[in-house]
């Protein structure tokens, strides 16, 4: 008998390396520092992005490109979970981070960028080889392939409760905020659907970069000759940058004469300054200045009328930031690093006091997404000892007819109007002064005399301001 015949093999291919990928690989390595390290991404990606431009990997399309990356993927993080948890078959708290991470990438490139559907995936499953080896690149190729069946606005309807059973669970996942801060920040600002929506949306929006001309020290007429820059919306000496230019490219923002600084910090320093005293006007206090934005603006307005700051910041290592904030001062200031609940300064020693005090941050989840996922309720209890003695001390160092302000980055009412009603129950010689004629031409201020703005409606953080006058 002859043998049967034998079909040739086919030669194996040959394997093939996994290519890395400079700008994905970059916003792998962000969003791992953000997860292990509880890092913030607006501290991570910038050294990140230096280091590669130096070594030559990147252009500035590149840097634009790893920047989406990394801030929509966190800001979307929410609803991508939701949409992942459908195309996984496990828990998501089974599936390893890094894999996650890379999975996350992924579908914000697919749900929330133009980039085509195979440039997605191929591209994340590349990356999964580089960062995650074969195997598991394996399982990201097939949930991504199951993600890009659909577009966000189909995967919202499939994995989203229906608005009418549980708004508030529906607009965590449409808006991807956790529920207790889509439930805080509706019960701060009131209103319907409408409002709230508004609100989360702004949240999801990338914001513009706003400078701070320093008052002596450069103008908004200077900071305006940058290329993309045009007038801030409430503050004379605010100017942004439309375009997300960089700050380190401003030459005034190099030499510290101006700075980065949110249209409502601006705000609440102004209104401090601007508030109406009965008496002298020589000296100013910030109790929590680091890291100095408001400080620095603080201190040069204090020195047009002559008058002296005390910037005081507990941290040595933030009153260092303050102090390099402040550098460069056209009039006299002082920084001391020390406790704003035990200061060393005697009661009724300044004129205006402002004490912008520890919170959750609630109200720059634009500028920090990350902080929505890593803030818990019971953050608020271990605030809320701080918050008031900060605002007791505040009240205690300034002198009768003096100003004090209370502010937050946070809207949540348990750090806004509850502390500032606690603290006022106890101090008979206080009253509240309006701070809403101090913030000339912004609308929608409420009812006051306290202000809550709001990122949908000034286009700012959500600082809170309350001012207070010590009458006896």
């Amino acid at each position: 008998m002859s043998e049967p015949s034998r079909r040739p093999r086919k030669p194996a291919k040959p394997y093939r390396r996994p290519q890395k990928d400079p700008v994905r690989f970059l916003a792998f390595e962000a969003l791992r520092a953000v997860d292990e390290r509880d890092a913030y991404a607006n501290l991570v990606l910038p050294p990140l992005l230096r280091k590669a431009r130096e070594k030559g990997d990147f252009d500035a399309r590149d840097a634009a490109l790893a920047t989406e990356l990394v801030y929509g993927t966190l800001r979307r993080q929410g609803t991508y979970d939701a949409v992942i948890a459908a195309c996984v078959d496990r828990p998501l708290r089974e599936v390893d981070p890094p894999v996650l991470d890379v999975l996350s990438l992924g579908a914000h490139q697919l749900l929330g960028t133009r980039i085509p559907t195979h440039a997605a995936v191929s591209a994340s499953v590349e990356l999964a080889r580089v960062v995650l080896g074969d195997g598991r690149a394996k399982f990201v190729n097939a949930v991504l392939r199951k993600i890009a069946q659909d577009d966000l606005a189909g995967w919202i309807e499939k994995v989203a409760p229906p608005y009418d059973e549980d708004p508030e669970d529906n607009l965590a996942v449409v808006h991807s905020h956790p529920r207790w801060v889509v439930s805080a920040l509706w019960d701060s600002l009131g209103g319907g659907r409408a409002g709230i929506e508004e609100l989360l949306a702004a949240d999801n929006e990338r914001p513009e970069v706003t400078l701070v001309a320093r008052p002596g020290r450069s103008t908004a007429e200077e900071l305006l000759r940058e290329e993309s820059a045009v007038p801030g919306r409430w503050s004379p000496y605010a100017v942004r940058l439309a375009e997300g230019g960089e700050p380190g490219a401003v030459e005034a923002v190099r030499e510290g004469r101006a700075g980065v600084q949110d249209e409502g910090s601006q705000l609440v320093a102004l209104a401090l300054a601007n508030a109406p005293l009965d008496g002298p006007d020589e000296k100013w206090l910030d109790g929590c200045a680091g890291p100095g934005g408001k400080a620095a603006l603080l201190a040069a307005l204090a020195a047009e009328r002559g008058a002296v700051l005390l910037a005081s910041e507990k941290q040595p290592h933030r009153a260092g930031l303050v102090a390099r904030a402040l550098r460069g001062n056209p009039g006299p200031y002082q920084v001391i690093a020390a406790d704003g609940t035990r200061p060393p300064w005697r009661p009724g020693s300044f004129d205006r006091v402002l004490v912008d005090v520890p919170c959750t941050g609630l109200g720059a989840l634009r500028r920090r997404p990350e902080a929505r996922w890593r803030r818990r309720p019971e953050d608020l209890e271990d605030f809320a000892p701080l918050q008031r003695g900060l605002l007791r001390t505040a009240l205690d160092s300034v002198r009768v007819g003096g100003v004090v302000g209370y502010a937050t980055c946070s809207p949540h009412l348990a750090e806004t109007r509850a502390v500032v009603a606690d603290v006022l129950k106890e101090r008979p010689e206080t009253e509240l002064v309006d701070a809403r004629p101090l913030l000339p031409g912004l609308p929608a201020l409420g009812e006051g005399p306290d202000v809550q703005l709001w990122p949908h409606l000034h286009g700012t953080d959500a600082m809170y301001l309350a001012l207070i006058r010590r009458t006896a």
